[in-house]
């Protein structure tokens, strides 16, 4: 049977499947087969299961949510038997013992992972360029960095490898790739999905979402793997809404504040002109658009590095060499196989942002510098309470300029960490997020390149039914 599994989104795939216009088994090979034509030169993957997937899609329940459809996993999602390498050497010859819950329920609603994508090493890094294992392309430039630390999942589904993919988002790592990519990204709030499982850069603002091709099919995914995990103590014990049930209902009314510090001379004028255009967009569908104030926006980067740094400092100390992953050949004491191991093992970034983490914990700087942010942080998500008395949503570029070319940030790492500057501060008040695409941008001394422009939309803790509604009804608008 000949179809074109790269234009199918998830609620495509699965009424076709459920027509009988394809099987299960032959959705799962068209998927195997684009991964294999085409992944080696966007480098989106860095293993598939096609042994398996093909045997779980001839025993696919297509009765259930996502039954019979393949999606992929960002590499710091344990999945039974399988490698989760978190893209870094240090992980090398692990296999996971267990499925990590976003993932068991995946699986439980019919999905069947075809494969893991490639990441930034341990999520650290806007670009997947610090990914241990190799490049990820961006499948509209290869020239161009997919964003990161989710790149895999966010080309992935952007190159319609796969209809879906799994991220993280620790301070913009789902819906910064989503923007240069051209999918849908949804960070979801803080504790609505379970991170059991998650190999944790920062816990306390790690959240797993999902990527997709339309606002509908993230509502879909999110159903799957939202709700309450008693194995995770910052798990959401609330009710799960029914995210697909108001997508169609309209924005007329809807309040979308644009605050005055994410409309800055910063971000690149042919985006601007594009987000412009969207946001016009949303007041012809009857939404208002009201101007606003983030106040402590200018503290947001270095309060973010600070108590992200922090908590991978503490995290990564697990990855010794003792019991799982590499362990240096040549050491001689167990100090020194610590030592041997770790140098060896992680990457650049990760020993920058390790080293940064251990020094603001350390003794005398511990309240001049963690406390501090933390303090900022308390003060960042009280801007966000004060704006959400006004406005029901937030509206801003999701990144300040499109997709860069590989290897222009990577000798200066101020300049990559502004990269997520204006989706770190969701992470640090715990707020939902999406990224959807909203255009394209010429390039001035490109002739013909034309980037995918992310718009970003944010909004109060379990807003997800309201987001979800504003970015369906925007998708709508574009494509009638």
């Amino acid at each position: 049977m000949h179809f074109d599994s790269t234009s199918l989104t998830l609620i495509s795939a699965r009424d076709a499947l459920r027509r009988g216009d394809f099987s299960a088994r032959e959705l799962v090979e068209a998927c195997l087969g684009e991964i294999d034509r085409r992944d080696g030169d966007l480098g989106a993957f860095l293993g598939t299961r096609a042994e398996a997937a093909l045997a779980e899609a001839d025993q696919a329940d297509l009765n259930l949510p996502l039954g019979g459809l393949p999606i992929a996993l960002k590499d710091n999602l344990n999945l039974l038997g399988e490698p989760c390498s978190c893209g870094s050497k240090i992980l090398e010859g692990y296999r996971a013992p267990y499925d990590a819950t976003a993932v068991a329920r995946l699986k439980a609603a019919g999905a069947i992972v075809v494969g893991r994508t490639n990441m930034d090493e341990f999520a650290m890094g806007s670009s997947t360029e610090n990914s241990a294992l190799g490049r990820t392309r961006n499948p509209h430039a290869p020239d161009r960095v997919p964003g990161g630390s989710s790149g895999g999942s966010a080309a992935a589904v952007g190159a319609g490898l796969v209809p879906a993919a799994l991220g993280s988002d620790t301070g913009g790592s789902i819906r910064q790739p989503a923007a240069f990519c051209g999918c849908v990204g949804l960070k979801p709030t803080y504790g609505r999905v379970s991170r059991y499982g998650l190999v944790a850069y920062a816990s306390s603002l790690d959240q797993i979402g999902p990527f997709t091709r339309t606002a509908a099919d993230a509502a879909l995914m999110l159903q799957a793997i939202a709700g309450h995990d008693p194995r995770d103590s910052t798990s959401l014990d609330t009710p799960v809404p029914d995210f697909s049930s108001g997508l169609g209902d309209g924005i007329k009314g809807l309040r979308i504040g644009l605050p005055k510090e994410y409309f800055s001379a910063a971000i690149d004028p042919a985006m601007r002109a594009t987000i412009d255009r969207a946001l016009q967009t949303l007041a012809g569908l009857g939404a208002e658009l009201v101007e606003l104030s983030l106040p402590h926006s200018e503290y947001v980067v270095a309060s973010y590095y600070l108590i992200a740094t922090a908590e991978a400092s503490t995290n990564l100390a697990r990855f010794d060499g003792v019991r799982y992953g590499h362990r240096s050949a040549d050491a001689g004491d167990l100090l020194e196989q610590y030592h041997q191991s770790r140098g060896q093992g992680f990457g650049p970034e990760v020993k920058r942002r390790i080293l940064l983490g251990t020094y603001v914990l350390s003794s005398g700087y511990y309240d001049a510098y963690y406390l501090k942010a933390q303090r900022v942080r308390t003060l960042i998500r009280r801007d966000f309470e004060q704006a959400f008395s006004k406005v029901d949503l937030i509206a801003s570029p999701a990144s300040p300029f499109p997709a860069f070319k590989a290897g222009e940030k990577t000798a200066d790492p101020l300049q990559m960490y502004l990269a997520d500057i204006f989706t770190l501060a969701a992470n640090l008040a715990g707020i939902p997020g999406i990224s959807l695409p909203c255009g394209r941008m010429a390039i001035d001394d490109e002739p013909g390149v034309e980037l995918p422009v992310g718009l970003q939309l944010l909004g109060p803790a379990c807003s997800e039914p309201t987001l979800l509604r504003a970015a369906h009804s925007f998708e709508q608008a574009g494509s009638s």
